[in-house]
């Protein structure tokens, strides 16, 4: 999830762990636990784009690390604050680590929550900016940090910040399972054969659906809106994976292809190779559009080595599909 929800979630926990005892310090400090497993984003400066893929929300999303780190962040706290309880300090930190990749396991990209396993958890349920997820929850936890500690009030908004928001998160359940038997029907009507049917919602809402759908050739995309009257419509997307050609064999790619768990198309303009992650869809909902959310060029230098550069993403475009979702979740 975005920043901002996870330091609302943080601090919601740290509250609920801490903040009878240290009041608004136990937000503070809930907050921040709640961004720390957010900075291996930092690898993208220091590694290549394929390494800096593989180890977001890895180990720093997983119960080993908060496992292993809470103690670490307790026994500094208990240090150095007057409340000298590192059990206690240790529980925050632990509460604050684990919930935050458990909430990005119900996103698209999901989470190494089992490292070092090999399985990324991801339940495709909600969008990583939700304002029905998250704007609720931050009225409650202001309405909490304004009460004094000893307040049972405080608890209260508190407490219900947390029953609304993870309420929330649950019925994204129901409604995905709503949308995915939605693509089904359209499918069996359509005659449609295929190999693998995956949905997730579409940016900050969870009324329009977006659905990949596997056939031996091509990949179908749609879209299906709660509030539809009008059958869905499937747009082909041949997967054009021969263009790879004996790249397919080079570790990059194959790694590449495991972290979109398949789910690739590959584009060729001008003699220039791309790479075209579907797990996200496009930036765009005209048919036929060819702005990947995640698009990434495919580079062989001279030696050999293989090398994928992400394209950049422009305001304007994310401007313009909001324009489209907004219109499109209505309903066709």
């Amino acid at each position: 999830m975005d920043s901002v929800t996870q330091i609302v979630l943080g601090a919601a926990v740290g509250e609920a762990v801490l903040g009878i005892k240290v009041g608004n310090k136990a937000m503070l400090y809930g907050a921040i636990a709640g961004t720390i497993p957010d900075l291996d984003v930092l690898a993208s400066h220091v590694t290549d784009t394929v390494t800096a893929l593989a180890v977001h929300r890895g180990f720093t999303h997983s119960i080993v690390f908060s496992v292993v780190f809470a103690p670490v962040f307790g026994w500094l706290l208990s240090r150095y604050e007057k409340l000298k309880d590192y059990k206690s300090w240790s529980w925050l930190f632990f509460w604050a680590f684990i919930t935050h990749p458990i909430l990005d396991a119900h996103t698209t990209w999901g989470t190494q929550l089992f490292w070092p396993f090999d399985l990324r958890l991801a339940f495709k349920t909600i969008f990583v900016i939700d304002p029905l997820y998250t704007l609720p929850f931050l009225v409650f936890l202001i309405l909490a940090m304004i009460q004094k500690r000893t307040n049972p009030k405080r608890q209260f908004y508190n407490r219900m910040g947390l029953y609304v928001s993870s309420g929330y998160l649950l019925l994204t359940f129901l409604l995905k399972g709503l949308a995915y038997r939605q693509f089904e029907v359209a499918l069996e009507a359509q005659h449609i054969d295929y190999a693998e049917l995956d949905t997730r919602p579409s940016p900050m809402n969870t009324i329009l659906w977006s659905a990949n759908v596997e056939t031996e050739d091509a990949y179908l995309l749609a879209n299906y809106s709660l509030l539809d009257s009008q059958p869905i419509t499937f747009e082909s997307y041949p997967k054009n994976h021969q263009l790879l050609g004996e790249l397919i064999d080079e570790a990059p790619v194959q790694r590449m292809i495991a972290i979109s768990e398949g789910w690739y198309i590959i584009s060729q303009k001008e003699g220039q190779l791309y790479f075209n992650d579907l797990r996200f869809g496009l930036l765009s909902l005209q048919p036929q559009a060819q702005d990947f959310v995640f698009s990434y060029r495919i580079e062989v230098a001279k030696s050999g080595q293989v090398t994928f550069t992400e394209v950049p993403k422009s305001k304007r475009d994310g401007k313009k599909l909001l324009a489209e979702l907004w219109k499109r979740m209505k309903g066709n």
